[in-house]
């Protein structure tokens, strides 16, 4: 008969047990890991479609916060008559991206603020929204009063 080396339990080869108490595993689990990873990565792929909309714009928030007093930011008023205001000066579609241009101290990032008249058409607000947007400026943001409670 052939001898066994290193296996046989008298022979003092295999794990021996220090008065009673389990050894400590020295491994992760990382079962948990993957399930965990792959509920987020689930919750991402349904959530980030949501996140996306068609036009980028930063619409103002209803509740009123002091503005930073160091920059205005630029001001394009439609009236209802579909007249284009840079300002408070009269300007026609053509010109609102050069004079923002022009007048823009911080270049692409500067604040400009759409506002459109209750009447005015919606075509005509969306051109110049369109128009610079279209121009690189990121910071568009439309103004609207709050409703008032009755």
């Amino acid at each position: 008969m052939g001898m066994a080396v290193g296996g046989a339990r008298g022979s003092g080869g295999g794990r021996r047990r220090r008065s009673g108490r389990r050894a400590t595993i020295s491994e992760i689990n990382v079962t948990p890991l993957v399930d965990v990873m792959l509920v987020l990565l689930i919750i991402f792929m349904v959530a980030a479609p949501m996140m996306t909309v068609g036009v980028p714009i930063d619409l103002p928030e209803t509740q009123a916060k002091a503005m930073n007093a160091d920059t205005q930011p630029i001001t394009v008023s439609v009236n209802p008559a579909g007249e284009i205001f840079l300002q408070e000066t009269p300007i026609g579609i053509d010109e609102v991206v050069p004079k923002l241009e022009a007048i823009a101290t911080t270049g692409y990032n500067e604040r400009i603020y759409v506002r459109g008249d209750t009447n005015a058409d919606y075509g005509t607000v969306m051109k110049v929204m369109a128009r610079i947007s279209a121009a690189g400026f990121k910071n568009l943001g439309l103004v609207t009063l709050q409703e008032q409670e009755k």
